[in-house]
Order: structure tokens, then C-alpha cells, then sequence
């Protein structure tokens, strides 16, 4: 793509006051950067992730509101990690964070350990405790 053809459409970018750093052809056909603000196919794609997201995090904060998981689980959608992006954060294995996230063994967690998961979600312990799905 010509630098000159680089779309500029309207995106999450351009209100984030951000551009997004591509590979085009100057008119000698020599390969150079360009910063675009995005195009609408990529903002339609983004935009559709974005909701997926979004929809995962409202499952989980019912799912805990209901008591069927830990609010451990709702803090990792929040934050956009999985099992094992959050394992390796809190130096744990997988299976015992996916314990972690049962409700009845989360209540019986140690400070050290809750400590260890606030600190990774950037909250704190109270509030990892006393998140109840329902605010």
C-alpha cells in the first residue's frame, strides 16, 4: 500500500488520540512507515472483540453474584488475562488458581494469597474479598 492510500478512517485510535504504526511503499516503491488512525474493516473487528469482551466480564460478574465462581474469575476478565497469563502473574500453578476460583475454597484463602492476587489486579484485598457480582 502507497503511504498516500493509508486509511485514516475514524477508530478507537483516533479518540484515544493514537495511530497505529504500518509498513507502506513511498513513490520509489521503498518500504517506510506510516501511522494510520485506522480503517473501518479493522475498527468493525475491533469493535466486535471489544463487545465479546465485555460480554465475558457481565457472565462473569453474574456467575459470582450467584455464587458459582470466585470474584477471581471476574477480576481476570476484567483485566483480559486467562488462566495462564494470571498463573504465571501470581507464581502459582494453574490448577490451583482454577481451585482459587471456586467459591468455597477462595473463602478459605490466606491474606498472603489474596495479597498476591489484589496486587495483580491492581486492587485491593478488601476488594477482591468483598466483591459481591452485584454493583
Amino acid at each position: 500500500m502507497k503511504k498516500k492510500d493509508l486509511p485514516q478512517d475514524e477508530s478507537n485510535l483516533k479518540s484515544a488520540n493514537m495511530t497505529e504504526v504500518l509498513y507502506v511503499t513511498d513513490e520509489n516503491d521503498n518500504y517506510i512507515t506510516g501511522n494510520s488512525t485506522g480503517w473501518d474493516a479493522k475498527k468493525a473487528a475491533l469493535d466486535e472483540s471489544m463487545n465479546l469482551i465485555n460480554e465475558r466480564i457481565e457472565e462473569a460478574k453474574k456467575n459470582v453474584a450467584h455464587k458459582k465462581v470466585s470474584p477471581i474469575i471476574y477480576f481476570m476478565e476484567l483485566n483480559k488475562m486467562d488462566l495462564g497469563v494470571l498463573s504465571a502473574y501470581v507464581g502459582m500453578w494453574q490448577w490451583r488458581v482454577k481451585r482459587h476460583t471456586k467459591p468455597k475454597i477462595f473463602n478459605t484463602l490466606s491474606e498472603s494469597i489474596l495479597e498476591k492476587y489484589a496486587n495483580t489486579f491492581g486492587i485491593s484485598v478488601d476488594e477482591l474479598k468483598n466483591f459481591d457480582g452485584k454493583s
